[in-house]
């Protein structure tokens, strides 16, 4: 299993700015491979090498770096494949991979030795949690180079093993909401209040500075930039690890919903598409997954169709059912609820359908009729 293991470096001023160029160099000799590349429509990393690796080389870089900037440029194609109708310009302060060949890591002295243009540089240092600590002792392959809001930072590649999956013993399903960020089949909810609140409050912000347009005004929006993101990504987390560490101390799994091109079918006012828009459930769920494969939980995806106007109880389905965002009252058997309680009831219920059904034996094959006998 591969993690990120994000490094902030502590770089003295001629470090930083050795650094700097670096990545300045690093990315003008990407933009020339991109535009070999869409001029040609070659987007093949070894046959786009063959064409850019000696201007490349003429700028500056060796060996190592220049391949790293080639292949950057075929990789940002490749990811764009189906809109490739504009030439890829990387910013001159954009991320560049480093391998082995031209970054070490010094752990004990917590230092680093990385290639510059302007030599070797030894003796860098760098200071990570106790977390990041550990990954780095499974680091293996790359470290993307990263120069923002004026820090630098490595992200370390780190190749964990991964721990058996166990066969669970039932399903915790999980409703991902905006008013209840997540809610199990439990009865456990993660309320999203504080956080759509802290959202409101800096869409206000960015709304009332933006409008201002002052020096002062905008020094204030650098200053608060990606701090609701970083807010948002720490709750995230800790929601995420909580529902797997229950479903890992119980012996179940994790049913999820799969809400994938949500954004694109659901048509919503306009007071309402910004909470729908900054509502982070891919992140929530992408998390729960790599937290669950790390803890050896089974991790199901489920349509998530009549999922809130499906009574748990009985199975009936009406829209009438969801009499309001948290009431549920069932049409046919009167049984009261909470709606994303109950939405959460049905999804651990489809989990525990498709994982039977896709784990049950074959009945057609020699081995199961041999037991059936």
């Amino acid at each position: 299993m591969k993690l990120v293991a994000p490094v902030k470096l502590l770089p003295n001023p001629a470090q930083a700015a050795a650094l700097r160029a670096t990545l300045a160099l690093a990315n003008q000799a990407a933009n020339l491979a991109a535009r070999v590349a869409w001029e040609r429509r070659c987007f093949n990393n070894y046959t786009l090498r063959k064409h850019t690796y000696a201007q490349v080389k003429a700028l500056g870089l060796s060996a190592q770096p220049a391949q790293h900037a080639i292949r950057k440029a075929a990789e940002a194609y490749k990811a764009g494949k189906a809109d490739r109708k504009a030439c890829r310009v990387f910013r001159p302060e954009a991320a560049h991979p480093f391998d082995d060949r031209c970054l070490s890591w010094q752990h004990d002295a917590q230092t680093v030795s990385i290639w510059t243009v302007h030599g070797r540089l030894k003796g860098v240092r760098f200071t990570c949690g106790q977390h990041q600590r550990a990954l780095l002792a499974c680091r293996k392959g790359e470290s993307d180079l990263v120069y923002r809001d004026g820090r630098w930072y490595l992200y370390a590649t780190c190749e964990l093993p991964e721990p058996p999956r166990v066969a669970p013993n039932g399903f915790v399903g999980v409703d991902l909401g905006i008013v209840n960020i997540a809610t199990t089949s439990d009865g456990t909810w993660h309320a999203g209040q504080h956080l759509n609140r802290v959202r409101h409050r800096h869409r206000r912000l960015r709304g009332k500075l933006q409008a201002k347009g002052t020096k002062s005004a905008k020094r204030l929006l650098r200053r608060r930039r990606r701090k609701e993101t970083r807010f948002a990504t720490d709750t995230n987390h800790c929601i995420a690890k909580r529902i797997v560490a229950e479903a890992q101390r119980t012996g179940r799994g994790i049913a999820l919903e799969n809400l994938t091109g949500l954004r694109s079918r659901v048509r919503l006012r306009r007071p309402q598409r910004a909470t729908l828009h900054t509502w982070a459930f891919r992140q929530l769920g992408d998390f729960i997954a790599y937290k669950a494969r790390g803890a050896g939980v089974v991790v199901v995806y489920v349509d998530p169709a009549y999922t809130s106007q499906t009574c748990a109880e009985c199975g009936y389905v009406d829209k009438a059912n969801r009499a309001g965002q948290a009431l549920f009252c069932c049409r046919s058997c009167s049984v009261a609820a909470h709606a994303d309680h109950n939405a959460a009831r049905n999804i651990a219920a489809r989990g525990q359908a498709g994982w039977a059904a896709v784990n049950q034996p074959n009945a057609d094959t020699p081995a199961a009729a041999s037991d059936a006998a």
